[in-house]
């Protein structure tokens, strides 16, 4: 649990911020910048705010703030006793769950739940699910049809985030897989809670410009999805090959192999950790709702890669529902939860012939060095084929 820094300092708003920072030599926009980052203050400002305020000390400010570093986790496990003895908080009880309610939807694979993800989480066993995927709010302020608010404070972001999170980790099986798709900036923050539980497989990025280039910046051109397993490995790992990427016009070769064509795997490149075929949704013939929506090739290569069938997945943020209708064509079992409107969600299965054409097709293509279609055009244009 991390608090605000102007919380710590009793400032209830910018204009005690402002004050505050006259009184201590500094500008209310550096300070403002270590608040609203939940950055950790130059050491300058620190010395500078206990001076001013001599009932808190280095070490409570670190504590509030959620930034534990090695010395004071050192002391922390020397003094574990003596800490015990003072706070001692009542135990979790891990037998007694809430019983699941009525879901609003349901399928012979599935349910899904109009509720916060929080609440179901908390009425599933321990180690229930063999797959979560995850696809929070990035808290960028975007309007939902959900209404939920997406412009939370940093603090409050990940505070939020560390509670789904850590619910995701007991809900999980021993081997069982958990993605979560997001931001790096908001990943960075994830993995530092995962890999207290979990063994990290894959940071795997989803080649996808996600917005215009910005001043002074890098083009950030990517999404995270962390792959995280519980245990040494997964349950389950079905390795996938792709075929080579072509031009789609004239049918050459993307990449340049050189002398080592013929040592190509006649079954395909084997799949890497960056993945450039995932493209965004955005032509009215797939999408489903006006918010971002999920193609259903990155569901359908999560799910089919880390899942067999009669495996229980589950997505904590349904959207536009792409993980439960993947799931349903898979043959999957799936729970799902949605605190916005599921109509949205409902209405695709009632007709599922033109997604599951598109995953068999996505299905056919796989495992082989040369689909059909790409043999026909390279063998028009002069190409090598194996």
């Amino acid at each position: 649990m991390k608090e605000d820094l102007f919380s710590i300092l009793n400032l209830n708003n910018r204009e005690d911020a402002r004050i505050f920072a006259k009184e201590i030599g500094v500008s209310v926009t550096e300070l403002a910048y270590y608040n609203d980052n939940c950055i950790y203050p130059d050491y300058n400002i620190i010395k500078k705010i206990l001076n001013y305020n001599q009932d808190l000390t280095e070490l409570e400010l670190k504590i509030r703030l959620g930034h534990i570093d090695s010395e004071i986790l050192s002391y922390l496990q020397k003094n574990v006793k003596e800490i015990s003895s003072i706070c001692n908080p009542a135990a979790k009880e891990t037998n007694v769950k809430r019983e699941l309610p009525h879901a609003q939807f349901s399928t012979s694979l599935g349910k899904l739940y109009k509720a916060d993800c929080l609440e179901i989480m908390d009425s599933l066993p321990d180690e229930s699910v063999d797959l979560i995927f995850a696809d929070p709010p990035f808290n960028l302020k975007k309007e939902y049809e959900s209404g939920v608010n997406d412009g939370l404070s940093k603090t409050s972001y990940l505070n939020w985030s560390e509670k789904w999170i850590t619910e995701s980790i007991r809900i999980l099986k021993k081997g069982g897989s958990l993605f979560i798709w997001n931001l790096p900036s908001w990943n960075t923050y994830t993995a530092e809670i995962l890999n207290k539980y979990l063994n990290l497989r894959h940071w795997i990025a989803v080649d996808i410009k996600y917005s215009l280039p910005i001043p002074n910046k890098l083009y950030p051109s990517h999404y995270s999805l962390l792959y995280y397993v519980k245990g040494d490995k997964p349950t389950s790992f079905n390795q996938e090959r792709l075929p080579l990427e072509i031009c789609r016009h004239c049918g050459g070769d993307i990449k340049d192999y050189g002398g080592y064509k013929n040592k190509l795997n006649t079954e395909g490149i084997s799949l890497t950790d960056v993945w450039r075929d995932i493209s965004p949704v955005r032509h009215k013939k797939y999408k489903n709702r006006t918010s971002n929506e999920l193609p259903l090739n990155l569901l359908e290569r999560i799910i089919s890669l880390s899942t067999k069938k009669g495996d229980m997945v589950f997505d904590p943020f349904g959207g536009s529902g792409t993980t439960y209708v993947v799931s349903e064509i898979l043959k999957r079992r799936w729970i799902g939860t949605e605190i916005g409107p599921i109509d949205i969600i409902e209405d695709r299965f009632k007709n599922l012939e033109f997604p599951s054409l598109l995953i068999q097709q996505i299905q056919d293509s796989k495992n082989q060095l040369f689909t059909e279609e790409m043999k026909k055009i390279r063998t028009k244009n002069g190409y090598w084929l194996s």
